[in-house]
């Protein structure tokens, strides 16, 4: 298939389903239901692995296999982050049935800002090689980070972008319902602007990890975009999900520790040895699902009296 209709087709197929998600599925703002939640969970990641499928017979199985990994990377990732997004919403005590718009405007400026950091990231390794190394002690530093990380916490008035919003514009003291801006003797802006503000940069944060992890696996900038873009446009539903049993996945933030220095060290070794996409996958997976039965197991076990 040319490129470039590949390129014009992928990004028609995000467009329709972004307008059919807001426009028709979630039009009424509400609460999405935990069943709900993790059917849609569910389609996303049925949708995703029907993209791979589509991959392994137009490009091959090098191309599936590197999309899978750098999926399966983006959604770990993205789990982690989902918590962030929870304690943002509880500072800011955003009503539930407000949380999925935010999200989904959320979502609008991480696809743009994530194919502007994809593309300069790629551009830059392949003009200067050895940014790679710098890619690779980034992440190993997140792993080791994320490794001793105890519990978390968010300063959202410590956000330059926010104290200049609120230095040059009023801003109402209630939420008004969807709107992000309000007109009365001046134009003012709501709460929810806000939470989309802390919402939005910290997605830049986290994409300076996420980006350089899936450059780890390849450099070809149409399989970082969509193993990206499919894992974002899931994230709203996996939010939901996750939020009503965030309990349950105590150790996860061990295994995505472990999945960030395990692609840190492949990318510092990467000129002396090579490890194979699908070897990455398993390691990967692995590693995911021994911490998420290790979750399990744990909640399950009896606890002492």
């Amino acid at each position: 298939m040319n490129q470039t209709l590949a390129w014009i087709l992928f990004n028609v197929f995000v467009a329709a389903m972004l307008v059919l998600d807001l426009g028709v599925i979630h039009r009424r703002a509400k609460t999405p239901s935990l069943r709900h939640s993790l059917a849609w969970t569910g389609i996303w990641i049925a949708l995703a692995a029907a993209f791979a499928a589509i991959l392994y017979g137009v490009q091959g199985r090098t191309s599936a296999l590197e999309f899978s990994t750098g999926y399966v990377i983006e959604l770990s990732l993205s789990a982690d982050n989902l918590f962030i997004f929870l304690l943002v919403f509880r500072y800011f005590r955003l009503p539930e049935p407000e949380q999925y718009r935010v999200l989904f405007w959320g979502i609008i400026g991480a696809i743009i800002m994530r194919a502007v950091f994809i593309f300069a990231g790629v551009g830059l390794i392949r003009r200067f090689h050895w940014i790679i190394y710098g890619f690779g002690l980034l992440l190993v530093y997140s792993g080791i980070r994320l490794l001793f990380q105890r519990g978390g916490e968010v300063h959202p008035e410590k956000n330059p972008l926010l104290r200049l919003v609120r230095k040059f514009m009023p801003v109402t003291t209630d939420y008004v319902g969807s709107k992000f801006f309000v007109r009365g003797e001046q134009l003012c802006a709501t709460p929810l602007l806000l939470v989309l503000i802390v919402i939005e940069t910290t997605d830049v944060i986290f994409a300076v990890d996420s980006i350089p992890a899936v450059l780890a696996i390849t450099l070809n900038t149409f399989i970082v975009y969509t193993s990206n873009i499919f894992a974002i446009l899931g994230l709203r539903s996996l939010f939901f999900a996750l939020s009503s049993l965030m309990d349950i996945f105590e150790y996860l933030h061990y295994g995505i520790s472990c999945v960030l220095l395990f692609v840190g060290v492949k990318m510092l070794l990467s000129h002396y040895y090579p490890v194979r996409t699908d070897i990455s996958l398993g390691i990967i997976g692995g590693i995911l699902l021994v911490t998420i039965v290790a979750s399990a197991v744990h909640r399950g076990a009896p606890r002492k009296v």
